[in-house]
């Protein structure tokens, strides 16, 4: 009998991932999980637990490298409406982990309610983004949260509040193994105005990051305040190549898979950046991208 008796509208064998990440590449993940609900969802986490199966979370993959092998366990994608829900309460907007960040900022903006606009042209789902503090130079996706739901291993659903919670710099201290939801806490403002900002922060993305290529956003953490890109660049590695895999001429902290990119060609490439930043500059570089 298979583990996921019970689940089989849920489960599927041998998805490719590839189709799923930004970068387009990447193998099949050996069971591809897509809850109907939360009690679904709480269900089948505690029946991988008990048969000893790894567990991943899926979001948009915009932050994500999967091998070539693919993934030898579960991927749970909470893909479905149940979490996807906004809620608008007042200033506050409780949003599931499923949503997609930059449809919550349009909504936000049209109610003229500000805070999250510092996300624009970050793509990512809620859960996704708060898992990893998302932000930039206009800052985090941290700084708005009131709470967050999350579900433990055993099934169990808990809220934390704000004042339990730490976010630093693409980091926060978020263990449990599903995000369901959030709540932020808002201002209030001019549609028009928060509009217009969201605008402004799009555009400069669009003028200096290779948002039309496949990548995954910024491939390596700031180290102690200097830029990474700042340093691949002068390390005069843009445009550096392996295989299909090459270190943007746009932006020296982002990977572009070109057409025929392998996993392998990203993972190589990100080893001799490291490398090569290293002997110039003995900083040793952190990756941002979470590697599977």
């Amino acid at each position: 009998m298979n583990w996921y008796a019970g689940f089989e509208s849920a489960v599927t064998e041998n998805v490719p991932l590839a189709p799923k990440t930004w970068f387009n590449v990447g193998g099949p993940a050996r069971y591809f999980v897509e809850p109907e609900d939360v009690a679904q969802a709480a269900a089948i986490l505690l029946r991988l637990r008990e048969n000893d199966i790894p567990i991943y979370v899926l979001g948009s993959g915009a932050n994500l490298l999967i091998s070539d092998d693919g993934v030898n366990g579960a991927v749970i994608h909470p893909s479905h409406s149940a979490f996807k829900t906004i809620e608008f309460q007042g200033r506050n907007v409780a949003a599931g982990a499923g949503t997609d960040v930059q449809q919550l900022i349009r909504q936000c903006a049209h109610k003229g309610l500000s805070g999250l606009e510092c996300l624009a042209g970050i793509p990512g789902t809620v859960g996704g983004e708060i898992r990893m503090n998302a932000g930039g130079a206009f800052g985090d996706i941290g700084s708005q949260v009131l709470d967050v739901t999350v579900m433990d291993l055993n099934g169990q659903s808990y809220t934390r509040q704000r004042d339990d919670l730490v976010f630093e710099y693409r980091h926060s201290n978020i263990t449990a193994k599903l995000i369901l939801a959030a709540t932020f806490e808002l201002i209030p403002d001019d549609p028009n105005r928060i509009a217009e900002k969201v605008k402004e922060i799009w555009m400069f993305k669009r003028n200096s990051q290779p948002l039309a290529e496949n990548n995954a956003g910024c491939i390596f953490k700031n180290s102690n305040g200097t830029s990474a890109g700042q340093l691949i660049d002068k390390t005069g590695l843009k445009g550096l190549r392996i295989g299909g895999a090459e270190v943007s001429t746009r932006h020296a902290n982002f990977i572009v898979a070109k057409p025929g990119c392998k996993a392998a060609d990203i993972q190589a490439l990100i080893a001799q950046v490291r490398k090569r930043v290293q002997e110039k500059f003995a900083v040793i570089l952190e990756t941002e991208v979470v590697i599977w």
